[in-house]
């Protein structure tokens, strides 16, 4: 309220108003300041940090996928009565949609030992991540609502099995931005380019700075795979200067047009793109570790080495402030057929790296709070396909989680007695979403992108956080 006087005795100059009003507008700055904070909206980039719905247990997630679906009766869990039904006929009844014509119950051609003080039995062929089971949660009772390669890998990476959505790295670098601004918040090393693509890893309707930024491809050697065209090929005085004139043209353009997700993304991507020149060359030199760590990934030898070099590269981009990473293993666990020596050499491929990312996270005091998942699209049948193959089986398989707040060295939920149907505390693709989210101090239900003339959120409609899988 200004001076009665000002307003009877003489007109209120600007200089008046501003010394008046002054005390006002900084209380005005104040509160929209503290109301930022209050609602973790982003400062600057969007980008930025933001603060969780709650005290979370995890602060990053490694996503290890196993490309064409692991057999889960042949991993992580062992069927006695599958091993003495050995071909005999399985005379229960089906799911609805399988592959093809489906033969006897086939025994796994693997043994299986106790593992850990833990005593869970796993396959011979992963002696090392036996070693390590009393760091994982095991998770038996998986099931997702779809058989085809395509749709369950969609399913499995954003929560539909039909439509284009945001990858799970997308929504939860939305939610939850990344702790280095000099990088991405979602890195993708080596992704499949088959069965969904880029939308495995797309931010779809979300704004574009969300989306997984890809380290090379399947088709690419570990070893070889980089972030392209980081490399300055100016001095960096003159590119900011570029940059800055590119950005006011852009801002110019956005004033006459008004709201444009798409230019405001690029305008960020051209941003982070120069910030990156100074952090990103750094991190993808793994070659910089020591020998022992080389050996511990198995970067050392093969057939270990293309996978080590990208658990290792995981680590040092979550030790970087990334806050989601994935590796992949890419398309060879689809065994239709000669199973045994499939997942066999599948097996020496991933073990030791994957034993050696649970290890070096331990010892270096970051596997309490970075989440660990590991699992394919789907799992197999206890039936044949063929002589000696299985085919593809979404109702019940396993996945494992690790670190980052989850309980380790157990078994959650169970299938049949074959090892076919999840039957026992039965876990969908969406309720894993909704745990990891909650791992994270995300809310499922909570975290929402209005698109459409809806709200859309990871899990859809559905999910429920896994309260036995936490510690």
């Amino acid at each position: 309220m200004f001076p009665s006087h000002w307003i009877t005795e003489r007109p209120l100059s600007r200089r008046d108003m501003l010394m008046s009003s002054s005390a006002g507008f900084g209380g005005l700055a104040l509160a929209a300041m503290l109301q930022q904070q209050a609602h973790g909206e982003r400062s600057s980039s969007p980008l930025a940090a933001r603060q969780p719905h709650f005290a979370p247990r995890a602060r990053r997630v490694i996503f290890m996928f196993m490309h064409g679906g692991p057999s889960q009766v042949d991993t992580f869990d062992y069927k006695p009565e599958l091993q003495k039904r050995h071909g005999q006929p399985y005379t229960y009844p089906k799911p609805r949609v399988v592959s093809a014509k489906t033969g006897n119950l086939l025994a796994s051609p693997f043994r299986f030992r106790p593992a850990g003080q833990s005593g869970i039995p796993v396959s011979e062929i992963f002696p090392e991540v036996g070693r390590c089971v009393d760091d994982i949660c095991l998770i038996n009772s998986m099931w997702g609502s779809n058989s085809r390669h395509g749709s369950a890998l969609l399913e499995l990476h954003t929560g539909s099995d039909t439509f284009i959505r945001p990858s799970m790295g997308s929504w939860i670098t939305y939610g939850l931005g990344t702790e280095n601004e000099n990088l991405p918040g979602f890195i993708t090393i080596c992704p499949t380019l088959g069965h969904s693509g880029s939308n495995a890893w797309s931010s779809a309707f979300l704004p574009a700075h969300y989306a997984g930024t890809p380290i090379g491809f399947s088709s690419t050697k570990a070893e070889q795979a980089r972030i392209g065209y980081i490399a300055p090929q100016i001095g960096l005085d003159a590119q900011r200067r570029e940059l800055d004139l590119l950005h006011e043209l852009n801002h110019m353009h956005l004033r006459q047009s008004g709201p444009d997700d798409r230019l405001e993304s690029r305008i960020e991507a051209f941003e982070l793109a120069f910030r990156m020149q100074t952090s990103a060359p750094e991190i993808q030199d793994y070659t910089r570790e020591t020998e022992a760590t080389h050996r511990l990934y198995g970067v050392d030898q093969e057939p270990t080495r293309n996978f080590g070099i990208q658990c290792l590269m995981a680590r040092r981009f979550a030790e970087a402030g990334v806050r989601f990473i994935q590796v992949t293993h890419s398309y060879k666990w689809d065994a239709h057929n000669k199973l045994a020596a499939n997942h066999r050499k599948n097996a020496a491929e991933v073990d030791r790296p994957i034993a050696g990312l649970i290890r070096d996270l331990k010892q270096r005091g970051m596997l309490e709070d970075t989440l660990l998942i590991w699992g394919g699209e789907f799992g197999r049948t206890p039936t044949t396909q063929g002589s000696d193959g299985r085919d593809h089986n979404n109702v019940g398989y396993t996945m494992f989680l690790a670190g980052g707040g989850v309980r380790g060295g157990i078994r959650f939920g169970a299938t049949d007695e074959f090892g076919y149907f999840a039957a026992q505390d039965k876990v969908h693709l969406h309720d894993l979403h909704a745990t990891i989210l909650h791992l994270l101090g995300l809310d499922h239900q909570r975290l929402t992108y209005r698109y459409a003339g809806r709200d859309f959120r990871l899990t859809d409609v559905k999910g429920n956080v896994v309260q036995g899988v936490l510690a």
